[in-house]
C-alpha cells in the first residue's frame, strides 16, 4: 500500500489537510459513540431523562478509560515519527512493540479494578438514587470490553503517524457506524434500554479494533506490530512523553465528574439531577468542539516530530502555524453553530422545554471562547509532539487548575446555573499565558535540537 503522505518533503498546506481534515471527521464521527447512546437513551418511554443522567455520570470515567490509551499512543507515536525522520526504523519498531505491550496490560488492569470498584465511584461521582441503576448497568458492561477502546484508539495513533490517515479515518467510521446500527437494534428491538446501549457500544469497539490490528500486523505499514525487546526505560519515556495528553483529557473527566458534583450539590434532591441532564447534553456539543480539535493537533504531531527528528525547523513552525489557522477555522465554524443550530441539537435528546432551555444556554455560555481554545490546543499538542513534555503538562495542569477553581467559585457569587461561565473564562486566560510561554520556549528548543544535529 503506497504511503499518502510523505511527512519530510510534501508542501506544507497539502500536508496538513490531509492530516488534519480524516482526523476531525474520525473523531466527529468518534463522538457519536457516546452521543448516539444518549439520543436514543434520552428517548427511551417514562425512563428517558433519568437514564440519561445516569449514563451521563458514565461519560466522563469512561473518557477517563480511553484517555490511558492516549497515555500510551501520543507517548509513543511522536517518539516513533522522531525515530523515523532520522531513518532508525529498528528503534521505531521497538517503540511500537513496547507500545502495544502497555496497553494490552492497561486495558487488562483497567477493565478489572472499574468492575470491582464501579459502585463507590459511580455514587461519589455524582449518581443519586434515581440514577445509579442506570449508570451501573452502562458501566459494568462498558468495563468489562473496555479493552477494545484502549487497544483500539491508542494504536490508531501509529497509523496516524506513518502517514496513513485515511486508513486511520475509516477504522473509526466502521466502529462509529456499527455503534449506530446496533443501537436501536438492542435497545428498542430486543428492548435492553440502557444495556442494549453499552452493548452496541462494545461491539462496535471490538470491530474497530481488529480492523485496526488488521492492519498494523499486516504487511502494508513501514512499521508494524512486533513481539519483544521489551525495556522498562522505553516505557518511562514513553509515559513520560504522553503524560501531558492522558493529563489533559484525564482531568478534563475529572473536572466533568467534579462538575456533576457540583450540580448534584447545589442544585438538591430532583433539580441536581435536571442539571447532570442539561450538562450532560451541553458536554456532549462541546465534545464535538474539543474531540475534533484534538484529533486535528494530535494528527499534525508526527509532522512535527518527523520534521524535528531531521532537523528541519522551519518545517516544524511551518507546520503549527498552519494547523493553528486550521483550528481556528474550524472554531469559528462550530461557534456559530453553536448559537443558531444547537435548540436543533438540544432537540435530539429531549422535548421537554425546562431541559431545552437551560442546554440550548449551556452550549452558547460554554463556546464562547472555543477560539483562543484553539490556540491552547495547538501550543500544547505542539510541545507534545516534540517531546517538549514539561512545558505541556506545564500549561495543562494550569487550565485544569483554573477550571476547577472558577467551578467552585462562580456558584458561590452567580448561583449553580451560571457555573457554565467558568469554561469561556478559563479558555481566554489558559490561551493567553499558552501563548506567552510559547514565544518565550519555543525558539530556544528548536535551537537546542540544531546543536544536537550538527554535533551528530
Amino acid at each position: 500500500m503506497k504511503k499518502e503522505n510523505d511527512l519530510g518533503a510534501d508542501e506544507m498546506w497539502g500536508l496538513v489537510l490531509r492530516l488534519t481534515i480524516p482526523a476531525m471527521l474520525a473523531q466527529f464521527i468518534n463522538v457519536l459513540y457516546s452521543i448516539v447512546d444518549r439520543i436514543f437513551i434520552g428517548n427511551i418511554p417514562q425512563i428517558g431523562a433519568t437514564a440519561l443522567a445516569g449514563v451521563g455520570i458514565c461519560g466522563p470515567i469512561v473518557t477517563l478509560i480511553t484517555s490511558f490509551s492516549m497515555w500510551v499512543g501520543i507517548g509513543g507515536s511522536p517518539l516513533m515519527s522522531i525515530k523515523m525522520g532520522e531513518n532508525n526504523i529498528k528503534e521505531a519498531h521497538r517503540i511500537m512493540a513496547n507500545c502495544f505491550f502497555m496497553m494490552v496490560m492497561m486495558g487488562i488492569l483497567i477493565s478489572t479494578l472499574v468492575i470491582l470498584f464501579r459502585q463507590p465511584l459511580l455514587m461519589l461521582f455524582g449518581a443519586s438514587d434515581m440514577t445509579f441503576p442506570y449508570a451501573d448497568t452502562y458501566m459494568t458492561i462498558y468495563a468489562m470490553g473496555s479493552i477494545f477502546a484502549i487497544v483500539s484508539m491508542g494504536m490508531n495513533t501509529f497509523i496516524i503517524c506513518q502517514g496513513y490517515s485515511k486508513i486511520a479515518m475509516f477504522s473509526v467510521i466502521i466502529g462509529a457506524v456499527c455503534n449506530m446500527v446496533l443501537d436501536p437494534v438492542f435497545i428498542f428491538g430486543f428492548d435492553m434500554g440502557v444495556s442494549g446501549a453499552a452493548i452496541a457500544t462494545v461491539i462496535a469497539q471490538m470491530v474497530s479494533c481488529g480492523f485496526v490490528l488488521l492492519f498494523l500486523f499486516g504487511n502494508h505499514p513501514p512499521v508494524r506490530i512486533t513481539f519483544g525487546q521489551y525495556d522498562i526505560k522505553l516505557m518511562g519515556k514513553i509515559l513520560v512523553t504522553g503524560l501531558s495528553p492522558f493529563i489533559i483529557v484525564a482531568l478534563d473527566s475529572g473536572l466533568i465528574i467534579a462538575m456533576n458534583m457540583v450540580l448534584q450539590h447545589y442544585g438538591g434532591i430532583g433539580y441536581g439531577d435536571q442539571l447532570v441532564t442539561c450538562h450532560t447534553i451541553a458536554q456532549s456539543f462541546f465534545l464535538m468542539v474539543t474531540l475534533p480539535m484534538g484529533g486535528m493537533t494530535g494528527a499534525t504531531q508526527p509532522i512535527l516530530g518527523f520534521n524535528y527528528g531531521a532537523c528541519q525547523t522551519e518545517r516544524v513552525k511551518d507546520g503549527q502555524k498552519k494547523t493553528l489557522m486550521v483550528c481556528i477555522v474550524f472554531t469559528v465554524v462550530m461557534m456559530l453553530a453553536a448559537h443558531t443550530l444547537s435548540p436543533y441539537f438540544v432537540r435530539l435528546f429531549t422535548n421537554d422545554v425546562f431541559y431545552m432551555d437551560l442546554s440550548v444556554k449551556a452550549i452558547k455560555i460554554m463556546t464562547l471562547m472555543i477560539v483562543p481554545l484553539a490556540v491552547q490546543y495547538t501550543i500544547v499538542d505542539g510541545f507534545t509532539g516534540l517531546s517538549a513534555v514539561k512545558y505541556a503538562i506545564t500549561l495543562s495542569i494550569f487550565r485544569k487548575m483554573l477550571y476547577f477553581g472558577c467551578m467552585i467559585v462562580f456558584p458561590l457569587l452567580w448561583g449553580i446555573e451560571n457555573v457554565f461561565f467558568a469554561e469561556p473564562f478559563v479558555d481566554l486566560i489558559s490561551s493567553m499565558v499558552s501563548v506567552c510561554i510559547y514565544y518565550k520556549c519555543m525558539n530556544k528548543i528548536l535551537q537546542r535540537r540544531m546543536y544536537v544535529y550538527v554535533e551528530k
